[in-house]
């Protein structure tokens, strides 16, 4: 059968926690690094997730990379097609993920699409267009001092619209919860008096299911994972694809095991601090790498002492003043460089003395290291922890891999990991 659905992530870990989910669902999965050159082969899957680092460039950037993955997805035969983002909405009053949308529905010709980044079972739920963490307003979060997408408004209608200029509905809670058709007639009433992309509230798994399977005959949904829970029912119904119990079976790989950490969020800082208390930890300090000391070779070299006899993390987390600190003597984009760097060069140099099982938190920084590894597909295995789904890399060299976007993961999620990957 062919490839069914192609997805278009804005960050690495992000496109895993939408494997994730396909592939619990029963779709066989495939993560790609970055677009594939034109003739690569198509792999034998149900769905193709590509893994762009989009999130915070240029908005005329994200819409290019963006529109690429589209092309070559197209040409692979991908019948309907997902654009990715955080279940926090990261994004600014410039994008990316108006512009992103925009230039999608253009190039697929379509009239009417959906924004729902909710997902319940880590916290993300929306009511009336409002977005919840837990039982925060999304404002009322860490999220509202992100160092690169603050969300300062919960009001996901808002911040969609001063970031397109089509118009922005919303699918209430009261027909959400009245089931697929209900959302579906939402839709045609919305897009007979001319919006054109609808938030749409979700408040548990089962009316993400819903929504998903509304979706049916969209050309291309917008979203976190959670609204793909509905998806694969439609696949099966229209004979699309076949039920596959086996879709999360992955290759084992056995070797040494270290955690990098470039996040900062709140969930991260918890997992470090409770993975330190029993195992070896070194922190990269980017004011230290700013000044030229030789913070990476030492940290390569510390390793290289404590990696035989188990697994060690090396860290960039901070709390939120450490983090401002750092932005503010060296500039933000210069700040968060620093570490990506640094935390890719210590990745490629663990792997070249051994190190076959990594663990690493935070989007930015998983991307930084999947590139300077070389990495350019992941097999998506069984799930660790919501969101986040232990992977192989494909190529001659296996690696184990967990891509964990800063937010998610309980506070043992490191320890989980390296007990749980292939």
């Amino acid at each position: 059968m062919a490839v069914v659905l192609g997805c278009i992530a804005d960050d690495f870990t992000g496109a895993t926690d939408l494997a994730n989910t396909l592939v619990r669902n029963g779709l066989r999965t495939v993560q790609l690094i970055d677009v594939p050159a034109p003739d690569a082969p198509i792999p034998d899957v149900d769905a193709i997730v590509v893994a762009l680092k989009s999130r915070t460039i240029p908005a005329q950037d994200a819409v290019s990379q963006s529109l690429a993955a589209l092309n070559w997805l197209q040409a692979a035969g991908c019948k309907q097609i997902f654009f990715k983002y955080c279940s926090t909405f990261d994004s600014t009053d410039d994008g990316n993920i108006g512009p992103v949308t925009d230039a999608l529905m253009a190039a697929l010709d379509a009239d009417f699409t959906i924004a729902c980044p909710a997902f319940p079972e880590t916290g993300r739920t929306i009511f009336k267009g409002h977005l919840f963490v837990g039982d925060q307003l999304l404002s009322d979060t860490h999220m509202a001092q992100h160092p690169l997408t603050p969300m300062t408004d919960s009001n996901l209608v808002s911040v969609l619209q001063r970031q397109t200029k089509q118009s922005i509905g919303l699918v209430q809670y009261r027909d959400v919860a009245r089931g697929t058709e209900a959302i579906r007639a939402r839709f045609d009433a919305l897009r007979a008096s001319g919006e054109r992309i609808a938030i749409v509230d979700a408040v548990s798994d089962d009316q993400l299911t819903s929504i998903g399977e509304a979706c049916r005959d969209l050309k291309l949904i917008t979203g976190g994972s959670g609204v793909a829970l509905g998806l694969p029912a439609n696949y099966r119904a229209a004979g699309w694809v076949a039920a596959n119990a086996g879709a999360d079976s992955v290759p084992s790989v056995s070797g040494k095991a270290a955690i990098l950490s470039g996040s900062c969020s709140a969930a991260t800082l918890g997992q470090v601090a409770r993975f330190a208390q029993d195992h070896p930890t070194f922190r990269v300090d980017p004011a230290a790498l700013a000044d030229g000391k030789p913070v990476v070779a030492d940290a390569i070299a510390w390793a290289g002492e404590r990696l035989d006899e188990g697994p060690a993390l090396i860290y960039a987390s901070a709390p939120p003043e450490e983090v401002k600190a750092a932005q503010d003597r060296l500039g933000r984009a210069k700040a968060g460089d620093l570490i990506e760097e640094a935390m890719a060069e210590i990745a490629k140099a663990l792997v070249e003395t051994g190190v076959r099982r990594l663990v690493v938190a935070g989007g930015e920084t998983s991307g930084a290291v999947v590139g300077a590894l070389g990495v350019t597909g992941l097999h998506i295995g069984a799930q660790i922890d919501p969101g986040v789904p232990g992977c192989v890399t494909t190529g001659d060299v296996a690696l184990a891999l967990a891509l964990k976007s800063g937010n998610f993961g309980a506070e043992d999620f490191f320890e989980k990991a390296l007990a749980q990957m292939p």
